[in-house]
């Protein structure tokens, strides 16, 4: 069995495709303009006197939207190519956030916000075009390496919104004498900055057509190779992927967008306290990643997404009963290194369910399954805050996590991709679907 070069050491990284490299770098970039609106951004509704409900009603529109837009990207994106929806993105992030400086109305806030998910702490995802971007990178890595490369890309994502966490707590004093909502202009100018940079980078990228990349044909033990055989199991294994994902995202969208917000509820604290911890929680969090990257080239994708996400749910179930901040920021710390850290695993593990063609659909399909419970996740979380409850939402969120953790292995566990040290040599392909994969998961 040949060795392949972690992506974590020099040689590894130089291994990889250009692609690879510019990709990895713009959504970096990205993940620092959104680690800083992760934070700021609902501290900036509540300046502009925004109620909770309010809050999570424009989080809830952000999520709709942007699991609209990214079925319909995914799709044409198998058709027509990824790199123009990516173009796109970017010239449109640009376009609202100078929008959002210029002309600071509700209706110019809104619109902006809900198309690029203002405030959700997406990880450097281009938004409802993520699934075009997380199509054109796994055309670009070879199946066996993905899981170790995707971690290294969200271990890189995580430091980015640590340092845009940090920068959360300088931007709204960068401009002497703004009060109130003027006193987050430099969020908005940092997000155009860095949009307008990643536009140069795609620009100068040249992209292979989908389908063209060939890669080894899924392995289905003792069933027909033909392709309508293929799509139907892909299919398959796309719904239940779907069905099992509604559980975590739910469980996330009820708390994850609004804990700013409830931090300075319960607490008090603001920026310059909420920034160094969510800032600490990503630097953390990115460690994580790639040791789950290592974890996942030995033991296989679905033993590294699911084993540290039950201390996960342990975790964000006591934090609302914790009496003062530092504890609660604590453990909001250990739940981000122990459920975050597999985030890309799980990308690594979606795009490996189809072949190359289709992997746009599966991204979308990931996508849209993700973003529309965790769209109304908010909605519901701003509406018990807003009833006076700050442990409800905690309590929901930790019951929806734990049946997705329990559910993961027993419904997915049969389409297993193993990583290059799981024993199986060339088998190790795009969705390596056999009997053995699944008794492993179990």
């Amino acid at each position: 069995m040949t060795t392949t070069p972690s992506p974590y050491t020099w040689a590894g990284w130089k291994s990889l495709d250009r692609v690879v490299h510019q990709l990895i770098a713009a959504r970096f970039l990205r993940s620092i303009a959104q680690g800083a609106l992760g934070v700021d951004f609902t501290l900036y509704l509540k300046s502009r006197l925004w109620s909770a409900p309010e809050i999570g009603l424009l989080l809830m529109a952000g999520g709709l939207a942007g699991a609209a837009l990214s079925l319909l990207v995914g799709v044409a994106s198998d058709r027509i190519g990824r790199r123009g929806f990516l173009l796109v993105y970017e010239v449109g992030l640009v376009m609202g956030t100078l929008a959002i400086i210029i002309f600071p109305s509700a209706w110019v806030l809104v619109l902006t916000a809900a198309l690029f998910g203002f405030g959700r702490g997406a990880n450097g995802a281009s938004g409802p075009f993520a699934p075009a971007e997380q199509a054109w990178l796994a055309q670009s890595i070879p199946p066996q390496r993905r899981g170790s490369v995707f971690s290294f890309n969200a271990g890189l994502q995580f430091w980015g919104m640590g340092l845009g966490s940090l920068l959360a707590a300088l931007l709204p004093h960068l401009l002497p004498g703004a009060v109130g909502a003027a006193a987050y202009v430099p969020l908005f100018v940092l997000n155009a900055m860095i949009a307008a940079i990643n536009f140069w980078q795609i620009w100068g990228l040249r992209e292979a057509p989908p389908g063209t990349v060939r890669e080894k044909d899924p392995v289905f033990s003792g069933t027909s190779r033909d392709d309508a055989a293929i799509t139907l199991r892909e299919n398959r294994a796309l719904i239940w992927l779907a069905v099992v994902n509604m559980f975590n995202s739910l469980g996330v969208g009820l708390v994850a967008p609004l804990l700013p917000y409830w931090f300075n509820l319960k607490f008090g604290v603001g920026p310059g306290a909420i920034g160094p911890i969510f800032a600490l929680a990503f630097f953390l969090t990115g460690i994580s990643s790639l040791i789950v990257g290592k974890m996942s080239e030995r033991f296989g994708l679905i033993r590294s997404i699911v084993a540290p996400r039950l201390l996960g749910v342990a975790l964000l179930m006591a934090i609302p009963f914790m009496p003062a901040f530092w504890l609660a920021a604590v453990l909001y710390v250990l739940r981000s290194i122990v459920n975050r850290g597999s985030m890309g695993a799980r990308q690594a593990f979606s795009v490996s369910l189809v072949r190359d063609q289709r992997r746009g659909l599966a991204s979308s399909v990931n996508a849209v399954s993700w973003s529309i419970p965790a769209a109304v996740g908010p909605a519901i979380g701003g509406w018990m805050i807003g009833l006076g409850s700050l442990v409800w939402p905690f309590l929901a969120a930790s019951g929806l996590q734990l049946g997705y953790a329990l559910l993961f292995p027993v419904i997915m566990g049969k389409y297993e991709v193993p990583g290059p040290q799981a024993g199986l040599g060339s088998q190790a392909g795009a969705g390596v679907w056999t009997d053995s994969a699944a008794k492993r998961s179990d």
